[in-house]
């Protein structure tokens, strides 16, 4: 084959897809047999046929050439075939191959036998040519039916990852024989999860059944991948499961033609989809692990690349990333941070801080932002940068989100019997909350507990999350303005969103983001932009807060133009229950 790889180093499950391709095996001890048998099944078009006169080889033949059928004589000197046939029944990979016995005895017993060894059918010796051709066929029938089930992906008709394990067995064996490399290449949809949940499993089913499709046709019109058979090509492509494709790559002689055929898997994807009246976009994240460098072991590969595949996506998506071991160090101790970070809530590490909102014109706290913050350890306090993003992956983010709220429902409660004036507390919600259905009744469940005023509680919602399905995302908000709480727009001006849905959405506050205020006042473009916000927010006549603020020339920017309240390290850093309360009993004094 112009691959470089023949018949005989061939996956038996490969075979299995043409059975005159199978790879026919017969093991007896009369050669003049066994070159009749071998002429007769040329001229029926089997012509891989491998023979094996020395019954003491038998079984390290089977598993330098694993065939698709073996013929196996049972009366042998040395090692006779019931011996043969109770070690492959015996053997994980030859279990089920399908033995047909050659036999001249008559006797009973002696077919009982082989039957109760696992023997699969009978061929009496003299052999019939039309006999033998019919079993043959039958048998290879049954197998590939068999095989197909147990071997390919029933959506997309690719390889499965039985098929796929077995398939990168021998790309490996291959490669030390050849003294070459191979290359594991895993394929991951980015954000597949949110399109099948938002169109539904059967635009999910057919999208992937596409997916496949161009995959297939990316690596078949490859010229690294020099297949002359195409229907051999289309097996270089299997599904694993899921969301998740795999490419083996064999014979791999420069890093280089690797990077040339992830590139090309990744522009493949460029192009929308098409399912029903849906246009779908899509992108991929591929990792990538090579043999033997990246290991020797298929475990050890696959949790290489698995590596590899999660670093593409931290690294915003769409791109391929190889294996390194600075990489397996960074996987190690995110691993070991979603270890801690399930722990967190159970071991008190988590803290709320209160970061103060203060009124510009009186000077006064008008108001806080609640900010979760992991005391992970007595010297190491975990940004919310680096867990919150950890926590949505592992599917916390919705149990960490009711922990806040109630804390913050709590402490809010607490200063409340304190005698503290009542101040609107806000909380961030994350995508994966508002998205939850159970948010609202969550809601409910926690301001009744603490019998919280819900006029109180403010929830601060990213202007992506509210752009990335608008109609939901106005349904939800209206839920919410119903139980009484408030609804803020935070970092405003980075989502993109549309003037004609922000009239529409239920809200009191804008948020400006802080990229907008840092270069204030010097930076001619941002000044525009804020005083367009702050325009835009008093003709909607809604709240507005300026975020991030740090220095006296930001603050007086703000006032001049009429920014009703500030947040940031100017007035205050974000603050412990305590510290926030001294804060404010000393500032509202004032």
């Amino acid at each position: 084959m112009s691959n470089g790889v023949n018949n005989t180093e061939q996956s038996v499950l490969e075979r299995s897809r043409k059975p005159h391709d199978s790879l026919i095996m017969m093991v007896d001890d009369e050669p003049i047999l066994m070159a009749v048998i071998q002429e007769l099944l040329n001229e029926a078009g089997y012509n891989n046929f491998k023979a094996v006169k020395d019954s003491t080889q038998a079984l390290d033949k089977l598993e330098e050439y694993r065939p698709d059928v073996l013929l196996l004589d049972l009366v042998m000197p040395e090692v006779d075939g019931f011996e043969i046939l109770r070690s492959v029944r015996s053997n994980a990979d030859t279990r089920h191959l399908p033995v047909i016995v050659l036999t001249s005895s008559s006797d009973a017993a002696t077919k009982l036998k082989a039957l109760e060894l696992g023997a699969t059918d009978f061929l009496a010796k003299p052999v019939d040519s039309s006999e033998l051709v019919l079993r043959l066929r039958n048998t290879l029938t049954v197998k590939a039916y068999q095989d197909q089930l147990a071997y390919y992906d029933t959506l997309t008709g690719l390889p499965n990852r039985t098929l796929f394990m077995d398939r990168l067995k021998w790309a490996l064996q291959h490669a030390d024989r050849t003294r070459k490399s191979a290359a594991i290449l895993n394929i991951n949809l980015d954000r597949f999860k949110n399109i099948n949940d938002t169109l539904g499993p059967r635009i999910g089913d057919a999208l992937l059944a596409q997916i496949a499709s161009r995959l297939t046709d990316c690596i078949r019109m490859d010229a690294y991948i020099n297949y002359s058979d195409r229907a051999e090509l289309s097996s270089s492509v299997s599904r694993l499961g899921g969301d998740e494709f795999s490419v083996i790559l064999h014979e791999v002689s420069r890093v280089e033609n690797t990077s040339y055929v992830a590139r090309r898997l990744t522009q493949s994807m460029i192009d929308p989809f098409y399912i029903d009246e849906h246009e779908i976009f899509l992108t991929t994240s591929i990792g990538i692990a090579l043999y033997p460098q990246d290991g020797r072991e298929i475990d050890e590969l696959m949790k290489n690349v698995a590596v590899a595949t999660e670093y593409a996506k931290q690294h915003g998506r769409n791109n391929y990333q190889f294996y390194s071991k600075e990489l397996n160090a960074m996987s190690e101790e995110r691993l070991k941070l979603e270890t801690d970070l399930r722990k967190a809530i159970e071991r008190g590490q988590l803290e709320i801080y209160y970061q103060p909102k203060i009124e510009g014109a009186s000077g006064k706290v008008s108001g806080m932002e609640a900010l979760i913050r992991w005391h992970r350890s007595e010297d190491n306090t975990v940004s919310p940068a680096d867990f919150i993003p950890v926590a949505e992956q592992m599917g916390q983010i919705i149990p960490m989100g009711n922990w806040i709220l109630n804390e913050v429902c709590r402490q809010h409660r607490e200063w409340m019997m304190d005698g503290m004036d009542p101040l609107k507390v806000s909380v961030n919600v994350s995508g994966y909350q508002f998205s939850d259905k159970d948010l609202c009744n969550s809601l409910r469940i926690v301001l009744k507990e603490h019998n919280m005023d819900a006029a109180s509680l403010m929830l601060e919602i990213t202007e992506s999350v509210l752009m990335g399905d608008v109609e939901g995302s106005m349904q939800t908000m209206h839920d919410i303005k119903g139980l009484g709480l408030s609804l803020s727009i935070d970092d405003f001006g980075t989502g993109y969103s549309s003037l004609s849905y922000l009239k529409l959405f239920p809200i009191e506050e804008l948020k400006i983001d802080r990229s907008f205020i840092v270069d204030l006042p010097d930076s001619k473009s941002d000044a525009a932009i804020v005083r367009a916000i702050i325009a835009l927010a008093d003709g909607l006549e809604l709240d507005l807060v300026a975020e991030g603020v740090e220095t006296e020339q930001q603050m007086r920017f703000l006032n001049e133009n009429g920014c009703g309240t500030i947040q940031g390290y100017y007035y205050s850093k974000p603050l412990t229950a305590d510290q926030f309360r001294q804060f404010v009993l000393e500032r509202n004094a004032a």
